[in-house]
Parts: C-alpha cells; sequence; structure tokens
C-alpha cells in the first residue's frame, strides 16, 4: 500500500512553503497597485509598474531553468525567498520612513519580480524528485488547488492589513510571510537529493540542450502551443475584461471581487477533483479542457447579466484546471530529471509569457472604441479554430500518454 501523499515530509514542506510564497506574492501585487493609485496618486504609471513586475521575469525564467538543473532547487528556492523579503523588507523601509520615490519603487517592483523567475521552475521540477511517480497528478493538483487559494488569499489579507492598519503593514506582513517560505525550504529540513545534471556545459549549451530536447518531442510542442492558446485568447483578455464589463453593466468593485474569487473557486474545484480522478488520456484531457473553455469564454462574451457573467467565470475556471493540471504531470513523467528544470521554465513561460501581450492587445482594441463583448467573442472564435486545428493535426498528442 503507497504513503500518503501528506505524509510525504518533503512534499508537504514544499506545498507550505509555496502556499506562503503565492500568498505573499499576492500581497505584494494588490498592496502595490493600492499604494500607486491611493497613495501616490499616480494610476497612469500602475501599468508602467506591472510591466516592470512581469517582463524581466518572463526574460529571466529559462534562465532559472537553467539553474534548476545545475545547482540544488531547494538552495534556489531558499535564496530567491530570502532575497525577496529583503526586496519587501526595504519597500516598508522606505515607504514607513516616508522616503520612497517612484524610481525608488520600480527598482523594488523590478527586483521583486526578477526574483520570482527563479522559484517557479525550481519548485515545479523539484516535485518528480520527491513523490512516487504514480503520484504526480495527485501532486501537482494539490500544489495548483493551493496556488489558486493562496492567490485569493493574498489580495484579501493586504486588503484586510490595509484597512485595519496602513500600507506599509501589508508590506511588512508580505515579507513575513515569504521569509516563513524560506525557512520551510530551507536545504537542511528538504532530503532533495544529488543535481543529476553531471556534463559541465556553458549556460549557452545548457539553453541549447533545453531547447533540443523541446522540439525533440511533438507532445510537449503542442502542449505548449495548447497552453500558449489558453493565456492569449482566455485568460490574458479575462483580466482586462472584468473590470470593463462590470463599469459597463453598471457593478460595482464587489461585483468585480465576485468575478474574481468565481474563476478562482472554479480552478480549485478543477484540481481538487484531479487530485483523486486518476486520468489516462492526458493529452486529450488537456485539450478537451480548452474546448470546454473557450465555449464557455463565448458564452461569457455574450453575456449581458452581472452574476451569469460570474457563473461563467466558474465553469471557465473549472476547465482551466484540466488544461495545465494533466499536462503539466505528463511532462514531468516523461521528461528526464537532469532536464526537468529547462522544461518547466519553458513551460512556465508559454503559461505566462503571453500574457501582457493581451492584456495590451486587449487594451488597444477596447482605445480604440471596440466593444469588450465584441473583442471577447472574436478572441473566443479564434481560440476555438485553432484549437479545432491541434485536434486535426495533433493526433500525437490527443493519444499520447
Amino acid at each position: 500500500m503507497k504513503t500518503s501523499i501528506f505524509r510525504n515530509r518533503t512534499y508537504m514542506l514544499l506545498l507550505v512553503a509555496g502556499i506562503l510564497a503565492i500568498v505573499g506574492f499576492s500581497m505584494f501585487l494588490t498592496t502595490t497597485s493600492w499604494y500607486i493609485i491611493n497613495t501616490l496618486q499616480s494610476p497612469g504609471i500602475l501599468g508602467v509598474a506591472l510591466i516592470i513586475a512581469t517582463v524581466p521575469r518572463l526574460i529571466l525564467i529559462t534562465f532559472g531553468g537553467v539553474l534548476a538543473d545545475r545547482y540544488k532547487k531547494t538552495t534556489i528556492m531558499f535564496g530567491t525567498n530570502l532575497l525577496q523579503a529583503i526586496v519587501l523588507f526595504s519597500i516598508y523601509w522606505f515607504i514607513a520612513s516616508d522616503t520612497m520615490t517612484v524610481a525608488l519603487l520600480f527598482v523594488a517592483v523590478g527586483l521583486f519580480g526578477m526574483l520570482d523567475a527563479f522559484f517557479g521552475p525550481a519548485s515545479s521540477s523539484l516535485i518528480p524528485k520527491v513523490v512516487d511517480k504514480s503520484q504526480l497528478q495527485q501532486a501537482n493538483a494539490y500544489f495548483q488547488g493551493v496556488d489558486q487559494i493562496s492567490f485569493i488569499i493574498g489580495p484579501i489579507l493586504a486588503g484586510v492589513m490595509m484597512e485595519i492598519s496602513n500600507v506599509q503593514t501589508s508590506y511588512l506582513v508580505a515579507t513575513i510571510l515569504v521569509l516563513l517560505s524560506a525557512v520551510f525550504v530551507f536545504p537542511p529540513l528538504i532530503k532533495e537529493g544529488p543535481v543529476e545534471q553531471k556534463e559541465s556545459l556553458s549556460i549557452l549549451e545548457d539553453f541549447r540542450e533545453g531547447f533540443a530536447y523541446l522540439k525533440s518531442s511533438k507532445f510537449l510542442l503542442i502542449g505548449i502551443f495548447v497552453l500558449i492558446t489558453l493565456n492569449f485568447f482566455i485568460f490574458g483578455g479575462l483580466q482586462i475584461a472584468m473590470p470593463l464589463l462590470v463599469e459597463l453593466l453598471g457593478g460595482t468593485p464587489i461585483n468585480l471581487s465576485y468575478m474574481e474569487v468565481s474563476l478562482g473557486v472554479g480552478m480549485v474545484l478543477g484540481t481538487m477533483i484531479m487530485s483523486f480522478v486518476k486520468i489516462r488520456r492526458k493529452g486529450f484531457t488537456s485539450l478537451m479542457g480548452l474546448f470546454a473553455a473557450l465555449l464557455f469564454f463565448i458564452i461569457f462574451s455574450l453575456v449581458t447579466n452581472l452574476w451569469f457573467l460570474t457563473l461563467m467565470l466558474l465553469f471557465i475556471g473549472f476547465s482551466i484546471a484540466f488544461v495545465f493540471v494533466p499536462f503539466f504531470t505528463a511532462a514531468q513523467e516523461n521528461t528526464d530529471n537532469r532536464i526537468m528544470g529547462r522544461v518547466m521554465s519553458i513551460i512556465f513561460l508559454a503559461m505566462n509569457g503571453f500574457d501582457p501581450i493581451a492584456y495590451g492587445a486587449v487594451s488597444a482594441l477596447a482605445s480604440a472604441g471596440i466593444p469588450i463583448q465584441v473583442i471577447l467573442f472574436t478572441s473566443g472564435v479564434i481560440g476555438l479554430v485553432i484549437a479545432i486545428l491541434i485536434w486535426i493535426k495533433g493526433k500525437s498528442f490527443v493519444r499520447g500518454y
């Protein structure tokens, strides 16, 4: 009889560290947005701050994958969290001493985003090393589930801290949470095992080897294309569309909160189901999840009732979970541990790299006077056509793993 995953001490330490890190990260984003808009009273620079936080992270994430293959993953995670805690404390100190400037904030936001590029590839490539192969789907489902819950908890906690105290207190709490995350991944606490990569290759050669491995696998290439379709045509657009739809339909900030929570709850429900239902055809399941998400997204674009929109977001979130968890698991099951960090970093890049492009595209089209619902409907239809093409052309993905 297999040992329960909850009795796996190393996995549980990793899970708790992930929760603390993500709550701290989402608190940082929410607090920074509020500080820029309400304290600095410069809403125009919010977009610049978000770009500074995300673009360097995306650029460095593949380098983070190279490091994850070269060095102990726990060392990378511990160092990343420790440095992020220092950055957060610096923001707290500058605001508390009333010496914060826009330039200093941009530098701190950029540093925090750059450091985050190293945590994701290290943590995701560590999971296959600490759990049995047959438990990978369950391990990923729980990890992604608490990921979504943490992104819901973070903004709520930040709001409470700012409501009962002030902005600097919210930054201080985020600092403590990220520091605690570092404690839980302190290398002596986690039995990671030796680093698999033995060859002394240059960083450029490491990059080339990672991309060559990826190009040799049709399953990974098609799966990455599925993730890009999901994030560019659905997820990226939703982040811009939700506040615009709430305003268009006469809603209030609480309606926006309900919509964001509904999307997160849907993802959590989907990942929880996959924690105990064994999926055999992971490529097929991932593509079916994309089809379902696109269909619900198209319905979402046609609805003019805020409560029905909120319900559709629950279904979209539920479907999205069935896209990335099976693919993550298949990628981990069939990738050599020696190259796991690089492969997972490229997958992370596919998941997040097209978000800023989608933000810009949707914002530009909306600013040009095109109704947001027309933009969403067109995006959903294009995404659906691409999904059909993947179904027709990507038989190896549908039938594989």
